[in-house]
């Protein structure tokens, strides 16, 4: 089900599970984020009463997770919303599946055992001969291509908005213009006024960027000498409110530095923007605007997700600044502003989708202004006004958008053209896994040409970050599309002796959702 946002899809997710639960069957019901859950609950509750609701995700204890998995495997709760893992669900009777937002990436799991609950979504849904309906405003190009071209989804479009609203309206933000006119503030002149106006209006702003923390870097200005991860091969957040250096992929932190450890210079500068560092500069901008913040750093207690979305919405705080976890599917109907403080985050990333996640984001984000009958205005600020997903963005214009990005991936071979095959090479002493590297590439290469199957087997290099957690990383990519033949080849390889005696972990990952 594709509808663009505010369009009512989830008033028709709960009109089919009523249909469901009148036959007395059970229904499930996957949200991307544990931050999405409160306000999906509570609309449910209120339709079907808190008795038949089983909720679960990774916030549980385990005696809750225990006590909800007891109630849906006696069949006590009909409807079971919850995280990916909730399609594991025990449950005896089911007639539904609904996954929404269903171009989410963290359907599919990066941790051991890994998964993607959408293929699991599928083999159960044909177990229990019942439907399974994806819904999103921008849907995973790979769904949209095989009900759109191939036919293999029933595709059901949802055009308009719920109650008349409107769309809201939506400007681009030249940040170099701005540099250039003297503005060094992360606040454009024109975010700056529509904030303000706001806050006369007595009406709510969203604030959207996707880097937690105060600072994601430090350097020395004398030697450009870049403050790391002892661990990792990444740069060290600093993180204001505890004084602190993190790693945001391993958990080391360290002291703030004052003096360099190369050249003992004191010019130590901190570079780029964080969710704190945002936080601070509102608060010195608007004293009087009551303030709140929605980051992986504020939602560590257990509810706080649910505690920092009703504080929001119920005691009328003026700004929700936030990450990712405050832009899909979430109803505020006093939110008329919301600004990108900076879209151009997620474009320079090392992954094919690189324009399709800014894109989804992007329009994410802009359905949450005005949903009811306010007029929203959505004010993204960005480096790259030009590029074909901020532009197609703006006139929130899922189809142009489409149309551009397939014919690039037929012109490429990327998804769904073909599949990508990742294999992730991994261990604690470099030489050994830069050798298991070669010699993977070298067997995989020499075995798919004597099959004669159509591969791209590109060569072993370090991944874009090349040590997490002590672990040096090297990569190898095929585009190909994978059959029973080449899963043979793959399972030949990675378990021959020569590849095993080196002690290097190997992950091999088809499609994955993280290329770095």
């Amino acid at each position: 089900m594709f509808g663009v946002t505010g369009s009512g899809k989830t008033e028709i997710y709960l009109q089919l599970i009523d249909d469901i639960v009148k036959e007395d069957k059970a229904a499930i019901m996957l949200v991307p984020e544990i931050s999405l859950t409160p306000q999906m609950i509570e609309r449910f509750i209120a339709r079907f009463g808190k008795e038949q609701i089983a909720v679960l995700h990774s916030k549980l204890s385990i005696g809750e997770r225990h006590d909800e998995w007891e109630r849906i495997r006696e069949n006590k709760a009909k409807i079971i919303i919850g995280a990916r893992s909730a399609i594991f669900a025990p449950i005896p009777n089911l007639g539904l599946i609904i996954i929404d937002e269903e171009h989410d990436s963290s359907y599919k799991s990066e941790a051991n055992p890994k998964y993607d609950a959408k293929q699991v979504a599928k083999y159960i849904a044909k177990q229990n001969n019942c439907p399974l309906v994806f819904g999103s405003a921008t849907p995973d190009i790979n769904t949209y291509y095989k009900a759109k071209t191939l036919g293999k989804i029933e595709l059901l479009e949802l055009t308009k908005r719920a109650n008349n609203s409107s769309l809201p309206k939506v400007s681009i933000i030249d940040l170099k213009q701005e540099l250039a006119n003297g503005n060094r503030s992360m606040l454009s002149r024109e975010l700056y006024q529509e904030i303000e106006e706001n806050l006369k209006q007595k009406r709510q702003t969203i604030l959207f960027l996707n880097r937690r923390g105060y600072s994601t870097f430090i350097m020395c200005r004398d030697c450009g000498y870049t403050v790391k991860c002892k661990n990792c091969n990444i740069s060290l957040t600093y993180h204001s409110y505890e004084k602190k250096l993190k790693c945001h992929y391993c958990g080391y932190e360290q002291e703030i530095v004052k003096v360099c450890p190369e050249c003992h210079s004191e010019k130590i500068r901190y570079f780029g923007t964080g969710t704190q560092k945002l936080e601070q500069e509102i608060i010195k901008q608007f004293p009087n605007a009551k303030t709140i913040r929605m980051d992986v750093d504020t939602v560590t207690k257990k509810n706080s997700h649910e505690e920092i979305l009703e504080k929001f919405n119920k005691d009328k705080i003026d700004i929700l600044i936030g990450t990712q976890m405050i832009v899909k599917g979430h109803h505020f109907p006093n939110v008329t502003l919301v600004g990108v403080v900076s879209a151009d985050g997620s474009l320079n990333i090392d992954d094919y989708r690189a324009s399709e996640r800014t894109f989804d984001i992007l329009v994410q984000v802009a359905g949450r202004a005005g949903r009811e009958n306010l007029q929203g205005n959505v004010i993204i600020q960005t480096y790259n006004p030009d590029n074909y997903s901020i532009q197609y963005a703006k006139k929130q214009n899922y189809d142009e958008f489409y149309n551009v990005e397939i014919k690039l991936r037929n012109q490429l071979r990327y998804p769904p053209f073909c599949d990508i095959i990742m294999f992730g090479i991994s261990g604690e002493v470099e030489e050994k896994v830069s050798k298991t590297a070669e010699m993977l590439y070298k067997n995989l290469k020499e075995k798919i040409e004597k099959e004669e199957i159509i591969a791209n087997v590109l060569k072993p290099l370090p991944a874009p970050i090349d040590k997490i957690k002590n672990r040096y990383r090297w990569r190898i990519i095929i585009k190909a599309k994978v059959n029973d033949k080449l899963i043979d080849i793959i399972n030949e390889c990675l378990y021959s002796k020569e590849i095993l005696k080196n002690n290097a972990r190997i992950i091999a990952d088809i499609n994955p959702t993280n290329m770095m």
